[in-house]
């Protein structure tokens, strides 16, 4: 586990850094809002007809499978059997949509392994952008977290990789994140030549990928009760979205871009509330047009070293309580339902990109209300070497949660 996820970590240091300081400016983007006529700059639909959504979905439960489809083998996970897998789920409102999640299941798969949903960040606008779609086109992100996922792999667990953003690719719904999460994790469940029925669930993820982790388990009590999860290790995770908005809301980023397209995601997803396109100048329509359909990478390249005053034409659209209720609405240190599961959290406590109080307040409220929670604080000055550091633990927490063993905690 130790050498592979290293090498993954390291191999994305400085690109991710940017990455996550977007992150950090996450809500920032929020506020770029008002309550006039909104008009959001949806994705291109997916021109694969797999990924549309059934004439009777509002007929299906959360988490039923939909459709099912064999992609074809790949280098990154040698024997596994890949599958596209679409279900049900629903939106920030309740609406149902159609959602997607790739399973992996390694050479002989045993029925009733262990199964890890491991939610990889995905800071992107566009469909070509879904793990689904860029496991098959060398994109290094995946192929650097590929050694860490065949760790588990080779151990006869499966792999869950939701697309958690959503189908409109709602960069920023950090709820919608989780709840398609858990559906995914039904759905896999639900899917007979899967063998996963009677699995112990664990689930995964660090930052962007944290956000969905974390609203997974603090969501599943009342969103699906039914569902038994064995645990969920966090790090690095943006517990408060008020208190990141606060921090970033002057001057210029090294990665606006992605602070643009948090935005732009959150306008698609709350389109009553968040109206980012009626305040924009026409600098800041252009911005938004080149960035509809993109994914990483261009959104750093597009946006860097701008800020909010290059893009709106008047910045009284920081004066909107609509939007900050959106951002209350995805700040989980405000979200007052607690994991009822055994809890592995990890960062630094000087990590200059997220607001360490917030992950310490919301520790201390989940110690309090009983969750078995592990804190890890490792004493690196930044973000990504608290992944480094953390990361080799890991591994033997999640072992230990679908053995059933009892489950540490120093709260």
């Amino acid at each position: 586990m130790t050498r592979p996820f290293l090498r993954f970590l390291g191999a994305k240091r400085n690109r991710v850094t940017d990455v996550l300081g977007a992150l950090g400016g996450l809500a920032l983007g929020l506020l770029l809002v008002a309550t006039a006529t909104a008009e959001p700059l949806y994705p291109r639909p997916d021109p694969d007809p797999f990924y549309a959504a059934p004439p009777d979905l509002a007929a299906h439960r959360p988490g039923d499978v939909l459709d099912v489809r064999e992609l074809p083998p790949l280098l990154l996970f040698p024997g596994a059997t890949v599958r596209l897998v679409e279900f049900r789920s629903s939106d920030s409102h309740g609406a149902p949509i159609a959602a997607t999640t790739t399973i992996v299941t390694p050479l002989g798969n045993r029925p009733d392994a262990p199964l890890l949903s491991y939610q990889h960040f995905i800071n992107s606008l566009g469909t070509e952008c879904a793990v689904s779609r860029k496991l098959y086109s060398g994109d290094l992100n995946l192929m650097t977290t590929a050694p860490m996922l065949n760790v588990f792999l080779q151990q006869g667990w499966s792999i869950a990789l939701p697309d958690h953003l959503g189908p409109q690719f709602a960069l920023g719904a950090a709820r919608l994140g989780g709840q398609i999460t858990l559906d995914g994790i039904r759905a896999a469940k639900r899917l007979p030549e899967l063998a996963l029925h009677a699995s112990p669930v664990v689930m995964a993820g660090y930052s962007g990928g944290g956000i969905a982790t974390s609203w997974a388990a603090a969501l599943q009590p009342t969103y699906a009760p039914e569902l038994a999860l064995a645990g969920a290790a966090i790090g690095g995770v943006p517990m408060n979205l008020v208190t990141m908005a606060e921090a970033v809301r002057d001057g210029q980023h090294p990665a606006f871009g992605l602070v643009m397209a948090v935005a732009m995601g959150l306008e698609r997803e709350y389109p009553d509330q968040v109206a980012l396109t009626s305040y924009l100048n026409p600098r800041g329509l252009a911005v938004r047009d080149a960035l509809a359909n993109s994914c990483t990478n261009e959104l750093l390249a597009i946006g860097a070293n701008t800020g909010v005053g290059d893009y709106v034409a008047n910045t009284s659209v920081f004066d909107s309580p609509e939007a900050r209720a959106v951002v209350e609405q995805n700040s989980l240190e405000l979200y007052p339902g607690v994991p009822q599961i055994p809890m592995f959290e990890w960062h630094s406590p000087t990590d200059p990109l997220i607001p360490v109080d917030a992950i310490v307040n919301t520790d201390n409220r989940w110690c309090g209300a009983g969750v078995p929670l592990q804190t890890l604080r490792v004493s690196v000055p930044e973000h990504l070497s608290a992944a480094l550091i953390g990361a080799p633990e890991v591994l033997p927490w999640l072992i230990g949660r679908v053995r059933g063993e009892p489950a540490p905690s120093n709260c």
